[in-house]
């Protein structure tokens, strides 16, 4: 069972595009089966995706019921929080970003992509660790469709679906083993899990470091279009949760 709070909280609903809180989004959204809640604070479970949501404007309870869900000195990644933190919380990591959405793109299926399972988690750990293209876990594979392409029986390249906000579909672990970049295989991949999202009625988009000029120059190429700039950051929750119900945010 999911963990629970105290208070009654209001309807958990982004007043914002749904873009510019992507996991809360996600979350109480087309994603709402994987969401663990404690009040207005949400999060996938740790083994499928790393990132909690708080609501838009969070106040100092959001961030008690933050503390309890993520656990005393937990780090918890924010995806698209831009405010303060309280007092008493560490940023223990931030990162400036881009977020590009469909503007034209040739999506299109690919004959050599196949899709990847459960079975296949194993390479595709492998491949992520060799690659870094972000936060992939064992059962992030769940969160929707991932493709790849293979060579010699090899899982060589990748791509799927992460966050899923209503009408939209986030294109991630985007990665090319280095032995064969270079081959144009993660544009098909691009564009082959796009089209998948395309026929679902729905629109792709996708995040990037903003210093991270190549894949941007190689995203807007293919027709995405940017549409914000975004931080991905964590912050540290304190050791004592009971200290972090007396202090404010700044």
């Amino acid at each position: 069972m999911s963990p629970t709070s105290p208070r009654t909280p209001p309807p958990l609903r982004p007043r914002a595009h749904p873009l510019d809180n992507p996991a809360l989004g996600s979350l109480s959204g087309p994603h709402a089966h994987f969401a663990e809640r404690r009040g207005r604070v949400l999060r996938y479970p740790v083994d499928v995706s790393p990132w909690l949501a708080l609501p838009d404007e969070p106040d100092a309870a959001d961030w008690a019921d933050l503390a309890a869900l993520a656990g005393p000195g937990a780090e918890a990644p924010l995806a698209g929080f831009t405010g303060p933190v309280p007092d008493g919380w560490e940023v223990t990591f931030s990162l400036e970003g881009v977020q590009l959405v469909d503007d034209g793109i040739a999506a299109a299926p690919d004959a050599e992509a196949v899709r990847l399972g459960p079975a296949d988690v194993p390479e595709m750990l492998d491949l992520v660790e060799r690659t870094r293209p972000g936060p992939f876990l064992p059962r992030t594979v769940d969160l929707g469709t991932y493709l790849g392409i293979r060579r010699n029986g090899a899982l060589i390249a990748m791509a799927g679906e992460r966050l899923h906000p209503p009408g939209w579909t986030e294109i991630s672990a985007v990665c090319t083993d280095p032995g064969f970049r270079g081959e144009g295989l993660a544009t098909r991949l691009i564009l082959a899990v796009a089209h998948g999202i395309r026929e679902r009625g729905e629109t792709p988009f996708l995040h990037t470091a903003a210093d991270n000029t190549n894949a941007i120059r190689l995203y807007e190429s293919l027709g995405f279009r940017l549409r914000r700039t975004t931080r991905f950051m964590a912050a540290r929750v304190p050791e004592h949760l009971e200290d972090v119900r007396v202090v404010g945010v700044r």
